[in-house]
């Protein structure tokens, strides 16, 4: 339970706060173009708000809704999620969205975009000057890594180490890593020593989607770091900190998922521990407890391989973290055609997968680095051309612009339901999809 509730607070804060940071791109340049704006709602407010307050003097209520799905800013003279009609049939007024010129209506209707944009370049610069950009080069990865049934099927075994997607280099593991592997004609792995070619098949995204396997984990040894109770299995055999398990049972374990994988096979029996101890090899035996565990701490793969971090001053994590969002952003842009798969479309996620995207234990950085890549999302999603997002209005906004023929407000009316209608469909489906996830698979 209390992970549930880390997660959902920490998802909250994010939701909140990129929405908040969305609607204020629209509402600066609303009032930059003396556009009134009605209201600022953080969350929406049907049939009544937790909070309300409207300052003396000023035209807009600022609130907080009770239905977390959003936010919105209502821009007097626009047709939008309100659909308030009554309003629209009086005449335009100069201080309406309406009366403005198609390049000031235009610019208030990207300014969310831009905003949320903007906030995660911020957000990406800020990381890398508080944390810097810390990674393991896969040069370090020695063992190379341990593949999913999907990847060896079309030729990857463990042990392979990731040297090139076609000609490109690859430096390190993470989603650059995957989108350049499965989209490549060729990788290159270093396999025993020689250099290796594997063809990749044009559908491999479609695969590794289809089958949830993922991609890969990293290989490494199964390194002893601390005994920490004193009465435990491994404590009572003798076994110390450093000491390296090669072998269970005489069968040979050079990695930690296959000494776990064989402990777990053993549960409650006497078995014999091969291990490297000062460079000797030596045996130790010890009783398995029954959850398949002897009572150690292991090194994690940082500290037996090594990290880099690059370092950035205040002013250079400003490009870098331009560049990063930009390379987030082309990332996700091309990923959203396998959206338009069967086996895309049936990974799609609702509220619930992203709430698992956050740490199950407070991380500011995994916070602040969840929360950039969601601002570009929410960024790239909104700015799409349906009606009742951004986009949509940008796509009528820029119509009007080419042919000089404003669309009527009817049409604009029927859009807006018609995109209402489509979106509420999407989120009914991608949450649906977590449902069944989460009680069916």
């Amino acid at each position: 339970m209390e992970t549930f509730l880390i997660k959902a607070f920490q998802f909250m804060l994010s939701l909140s706060l990129l929405v908040l940071i969305h609607e204020f791109g629209h509402f600066i340049f609303a009032r930059i173009f003396k556009v009134r704006v009605e209201k600022f709602y953080l969350f929406f407010d049907p049939w009544f708000s937790l909070f309300k307050f409207k300052p003396k003097n000023s035209e807009t209520e600022y609130g907080v809704g009770w239905l977390p799905l959003g936010g919105y800013c209502k821009i007097s003279g626009m047709i939008d999620e309100s659909m308030d009609k009554e309003a629209m049939a009086q005449p335009p007024k100069p201080y309406e969205f309406r009366s403005k010129p198609a390049g000031q209506r235009l610019l208030i209707m990207v300014g969310g975009v831009l905003f949320n944009f903007l906030l995660a370049l911020f957000i990406y610069s800020m990381i890398l000057f508080t944390w810097g950009d810390t990674y393991m080069p896969l040069k370090n990865m020695k063992m190379g890594m341990d593949y999913s049934e999907t990847f060896k099927n079309v030729g990857f075994k463990d042990g392979d180490i990731l040297l090139k997607a076609d000609t490109l280099t690859l430096d390190r593991f993470g989603e650059d890593c995957l989108r350049s592997v499965v989209e490549a004609q060729n990788v290159t792995v270093l396999r025993n020593g020689v250099e290796t070619v594997i063809p990749i098949p044009d559908d491999m995204m479609q695969r590794l989607l289809r089958d949830k396997k993922g991609f890969a984990a990293l290989r490494f040894p199964m390194v002893i770091k601390e005994v920490p109770e004193p009465n435990a299995p491994a404590a009572l055999a003798g076994m110390q900190a450093g000491d390296s398990i090669v072998s269970v049972n005489g069968q040979a374990t050079p990695t930690f998922s296959e000494v776990a994988t064989c402990l777990a096979d053993n549960k409650n029996q006497e078995i014999a521990v091969g291990f490297y101890r000062n460079g000797i090899l030596d045996t130790l035996t010890m009783q398995v407890d029954s959850l398949g565990k002897i009572g150690v701490a292991v090194k994690a793969p940082a500290e037996l391989f090594g990290l880099v971090t690059v370092k950035y001053g205040f002013f250079e994590s400003f490009p870098a973290g331009i560049a990063k969002g930009i390379r987030t952003l082309k990332g996700y842009t091309n990923d959203m055609k396998y959206v338009f798969t069967k086996e895309g479309a049936s990974s799609i996620g609702g509220f619930g997968s992203i709430g698992g995207l956050f740490p199950s234990t407070w991380d500011w950085e995994l916070f602040w680095e969840r929360t950039a890549w969601l601002s570009v999302i929410l960024a790239f999603m909104n700015i799409l051309p349906i009606p009742a997002l951004d986009g949509g209005h940008v796509l009528f906004l820029l119509y009007e612009v080419i042919t000089r023929r404003k669309p009527s407000d009817k049409f604009l009316e029927y859009a807006q339901m018609t995109g209402m209608f489509l979106l509420f469909a999407l989120l009914l489906y991608a949450n649906g999809n977590d449902i069944i996830r989460y009680f069916f698979q």
